[in-house]
Formats: structure tokens, C-alpha cells, sequence
């Protein structure tokens, strides 16, 4: 089975996160190689710790568990 690495760059932004997809790659190096790339650029240089790999297999689900909705007055 073939496995996608994909790239995110989260940052903390108060009580929320700033999360951005910033690519798929066909291998974990590959990803890395994009955070060489982009460490240096605005933005990104101001949080370098938020790059994220996450790896995911093709042809496979990976959220199988369902979902609730909550509003912003539950949350609190």
C-alpha cells in the first residue's frame, strides 16, 4: 500500500491555532526537503517549530470514528 506524507505548519495564535496544508509529499524526506525550503520565508521564520509531518496511507479511510458538531456556547 502506498503511504503520502503531509505537510502542516501550525501556529498558536491565542486561543486558536493557525494551521495551514502546505503540501503532499511522496516520501517523509521529500517533506522535510519543503521545510528546508521554507523555514526561512515570513511567517514560517517566526515559528519554526510548527512544521508538522503526518503520514496517511492511500486507499485507506483515517477518520472512521463519526463527529459532533459543538457549537461555541457549548464549548464554554
Amino acid at each position: 500500500m502506498s503511504t503520502v506524507y503531509v505537510l502542516w505548519h501550525v501556529q498558536p495564535l491565542g486561543q486558536e491555532d493557525d494551521e495551514k496544508m502546505i503540501g503532499v509529499y511522496s516520501s517523509e524526506e521529500e517533506a522535510k526537503r519543503a521545510i528546508t525550503r521554507l523555514a526561512s520565508k515570513p511567517g514560517f521564520i517566526d515559528c519554526p517549530d510548527g512544521f508538522l509531518i503526518d503520514s496517511y496511507e492511500v486507499d485507506r479511510d483515517n477518520w472512521v470514528e463519526g463527529y459532533v458538531i459543538v457549537s461555541d456556547e457549548e464549548a464554554l
